[in-house]
């Protein structure tokens, strides 16, 4: 089986094992992961988060938007621009700086926000839907983050992720890039 295949194949794996929990022990974990990650130097040391809208049955990354204004913290969200496979981060303030976007999900709206260099992130949490325990992930397959973290490779990144989605090891491509943490609602691995 070749890479893409092995990937898409545990992509689906995973998505099934997230969408048989209930929506309470959903909830229950999620809250487990903020808790786990409010709890962290990274998170108190960062004065600029950058973070990927949630959507679906994700983990809710939108009470870390609020979390880190209420801590007066910056928050910074990617832009997709499909034409490059490539990211934009900019800042945003309020949900009203966000527009629908491709594939469902929000995105800052670049006419409202202050377009921020990687450089300027002070952690970055990185999507995904399968992680392995050294670091690497399975993302929707666009190579978005990968081409991100390549470019901006001294950024502090950490991936959340309910343990479900974690793999001992999973497919890794030259191109693939890791995260130097993964909380879940059950761990804290340091990479």
């Amino acid at each position: 089986m070749d890479f893409k295949s092995e990937k898409r194949q545990l992509r689906e794996q995973v998505k099934s094992r997230m969408a048989e929990m209930s929506s309470q022990l959903l909830k229950e974990k999620t809250s487990t992961i903020h808790h786990n990650l409010f709890n962290q130097a990274e998170w108190d040391d960062a004065l600029t988060i950058g973070i990927t809208l949630s959507v679906g049955r994700e983990i809710d990354t939108y009470t870390i938007f609020s979390k880190a204004l209420s801590c007066n913290k910056r928050v910074a969200a990617p832009k997709c621009n499909p034409e490059t496979n490539t990211l934009t981060f900019y800042l945003i303030n309020t949900l009203d700086d966000l527009e629908d976007s491709f594939y469902g999900l929000k995105e800052p709206d670049p006419n409202r926000c202050k377009k921020i260099a990687g450089k300027d992130i002070d952690l970055l949490l990185v999507p995904g839907v399968v992680f392995s325990e050294d670091g690497y992930r399975v993302g929707y397959g666009g190579g978005y983050y990968d081409r991100f973290l390549s470019a901006n490779k001294e950024l502090l990144t950490c991936s959340l992720a309910f343990d479900c989605q974690m793999k001992k090891e999973i497919p890794v491509e030259d191109h693939d890039q890791s995260v130097k943490k993964i909380i879940t609602e059950e761990r804290i691995l340091i990479l």
